[in-house]
């Protein structure tokens, strides 16, 4: 999902097709600059590249004339796909979701002064699902986004509309796992900021090098973790952050970096709906439903024992009442 940040650009990841007609996608981080007149795309958020680190793409604003949703005629394979057209060419670019995908049409029209008139009812998804079915003897093709994480190309399948949304990433092949997704984390002794893959389980947040691998670089027990929420105080080079969580533990506290808003509140609450049922109800609790089951009990028997009492009547009659005993009346009857 796009998202604002501290210096009101329109910022976020998607994959764009460099080479016109080529059909291949990089990821790349886009800022949509309205005060320079520019998008601009680098390999990564430019927070966490080297100081000095220069964008690889770019695009004036005035030279856009259209952006609108691809047709599945334009990209039958490509899903959440959407067109700027320039004057110099057409930019294909591929959003996480088509939520993701309008948001940044509106904000790329908006930014170029285009008046866009309200679109229609979107159309049926099932074409598109045929055409893709229909290729190479009826298998179905998965769509795939591609990274650059230390060096090394990473493809991973595009999230479809059947999985979970609301920042909740592709699970793979992991069992158990709540969560999962790739966060930008600071060293603990160099205090530099690198790419991991993050996953969420029943017993600890866990960080790899990437999302091949087997075994963590490092497991974070969820018994060990005292508190998880946003960042808010920050100083040095934490200023210029956005999107920041902080794990703390009793030795360490992890500071973590997401694409988006929407993921950092994802990951808080994961985080913190695990914790409690890792550790189970507050304290206090099974006492308090005791003692109320008490409460209950003794006012249930005193009630009982009211009942079983006698009781003085405006005549001077005494009633008493219980188990074997019979009314009894003071006066000798006439």
């Amino acid at each position: 999902m796009p998202y604002v940040d501290r210096l009101h650009r329109v910022c976020g990841f998607l994959d764009i097709e460099e080479k016109e007609n080529s059909c291949r996608f990089q990821r790349r981080y886009f800022i949509l600059d309205t005060q320079g007149n520019a998008l601009l795309w680098y390999m990564d958020n430019p927070q966490n590249l080297p100081s000095g680190a220069s964008f690889v793409g770019s695009l004036k604003l005035t030279y856009i004339s259209k952006v609108s949703e691809a047709t599945a005629k334009q990209k039958p394979k490509t899903e959440y796909c959407f067109v700027i057209n320039a004057v110099s060419r057409r930019y294909y670019l591929q959003a996480n979701d088509v939520t993701d995908m309008r948001d940044w049409v509106a904000a790329l029209n908006k930014a170029s002064k285009i008046t866009v008139p309200k679109a229609g009812p979107a159309p049926p998804r099932s074409d598109v699902t045929t055409v893709i079915s229909d290729t190479q003897g009826g298998k179905k093709q998965q769509a795939y986004k591609t990274e650059i994480i230390g060096g090394v190309v990473v493809h991973t399948p595009i999230q479809n509309e059947s999985e979970e949304t609301e920042g909740r990433e592709r699970k793979g092949n992991r069992p158990g796992v709540l969560r999962c997704g790739y966060c930008v984390k600071q060293g603990n002794v160099r205090k530099s900021w690198k790419r991991r893959f993050f996953t969420l389980d029943d017993n600890a947040v866990s960080y790899y090098k990437s999302e091949m691998d087997k075994e963590p670089l490092r497991a974070i027990p969820l018994r060990d973790i005292q508190k998880v929420h946003e960042c808010l105080v920050k100083s040095g080079d934490l200023l210029l952050r956005d999107n920041l969580f902080e794990i703390i533990t009793g030795s360490r506290t992890f500071y973590i970096q997401t694409d988006s808003p929407e993921e950092m509140h994802g990951w808080i609450r994961d985080i913190e709906m695990k914790i409690q049922d890792f550790r189970g109800p507050p304290k206090g609790f099974g006492f308090k439903r005791a003692s109320s089951l008490y409460r209950s009990h003794n006012a249930s028997s005193s009630v009982s024992r009211s009942t079983e009492r006698g009781a003085q009547t405006s005549t001077g009659q005494v009633l008493l009442c219980g188990p074997g005993l019979a009314a009894l009346d003071a006066r000798p009857t006439v």
